[in-house]
């Protein structure tokens, strides 16, 4: 009698571990997603997917990408006065300033880009950038001896980072640091590393049309798929990308431009010629980080098709596809971007 209770209870107990087991396993199982919805910030839109194993887990990793957003844009913004990045503006001519070290990672890595890029890459073009921001203010096209005395005040070379101090200073009066064009892929990647602290296990991570996706994809799709816009007709999509644990950039006229005396301008600049750059209509490119991809997008929508090209064909695991400003419209691509394109 005792041992037939004693079986009883022991199967009982062991009905009772298998169910417990079998209900965490349908738990561990089952994947709660959010969509953050369309939020300001960094002077554009910004939106978060994330997948997760509990809502707790994806409500902090959507909160932990928007206060990456928030911080990084009150250190680098170019716009507000009491940012880091103006207080170098301001002082670093005459006295070394002392920066954070996020700051200073995205200044180093803006110089390595600049080296890369043979300049066409180049936070130092402030001067220039301003004198577009002035120009759609009032409507008139720069003055050529203002663009003149702009372009004197340009150039990576001017700009002098102290590695063990971790201080900036300009070698030039004037000179004005804009990193609008790596800032954004800078923040995604943070806001990736934030996202899977809190719990993440996949993510998309979109500012402005610069995005990083990573692990899991969400609604059921067995990757992470992304759509290339037309450049003529922001309703239509000309292909489709897999961006599984890769980054994505796109720079172009159709996004962000000036009008001054009823011509489109872009808002990228040539830093050489202090013009905007004009020869590519979208310049989209895919690489292990959003800052390398960020940058190497200005880049190579400076350099124009054949030189962007060919600066991205000499890099390890980035491709880029690339619309001409000319029409009829084509497709240029590197060797390596139709493994991203989806059939």
């Amino acid at each position: 009698m005792k041992q037939s209770t004693r079986n009883l209870w022991l199967q009982t107990i062991t009905g009772a571990m298998i169910i417990i087991l079998l209900f965490w396993q349908a738990q561990r199982g089952r994947i709660v997603e959010l969509d953050s919805g369309f939020r300001m910030t960094m002077g554009t839109f910004a939106r978060v997917l994330v997948a997760a194993s509990d809502k707790q887990a994806a409500e902090a990793s959507v909160e932990a990408a928007f206060a990456t957003f928030d911080r990084i844009e009150a250190m680098m913004s170019d716009y507000d006065p009491n940012s880091q990045l103006c207080e170098v503006n301001r002082r670093a001519f005459f006295e070394p300033a002392a920066v954070d070290a996020e700051l200073f990672e995205v200044l180093s890595a803006a110089a390595e880009y600049s080296r890369l890029s043979d300049g066409a890459f180049d936070i130092t073009v402030g001067p220039v950038v301003q004198l577009w921001r002035e120009a759609r203010q009032t409507g008139n096209t720069p003055d050529p001896e203002a663009i003149e005395q702009a372009r004197a005040k340009v150039g990576s070379r001017h700009l002098l980072l102290d590695d063990e101090n971790r201080t900036v200073r300009f070698a030039v009066e004037g000179m004005l640091l804009d990193v609008g064009g790596i800032a954004k892929g800078y923040a995604i990647d943070k806001a990736v590393e934030a996202m899977q602290q809190a719990g993440a296990i996949g993510g998309m991570v979109d500012i402005g049309g610069d995005l990083a996706c990573f692990g899991r994809a969400v609604g059921n799709q067995p990757h992470w798929f992304i759509g290339l816009q037309d450049p003529d007709d922001e309703q239509t999509y000309l292909l489709r990308l897999r961006l599984d644990n890769r980054a994505a950039a796109t720079s172009g006229d159709y996004r962000r431009f000036v009008i001054v005396n009823d011509r489109k301008y872009s808002h990228i600049v040539n830093p050489a010629a202090a013009e905007t750059a004009e020869r590519l209509s979208s310049v989209t490119v895919i690489a292990p980080s959003a800052m390398q991809a960020d940058a190497l997008a200005t880049a190579v929508s400076v350099l124009g098709p054949e030189k962007g090209l060919a600066l991205i064909e000499t890099i390890d695991q980035v491709e880029a596809i690339l619309i001409p400003a000319e029409r009829p419209k084509q497709l240029l691509k590197t060797s390596g971007a139709a493994a991203y394109v989806v059939d």
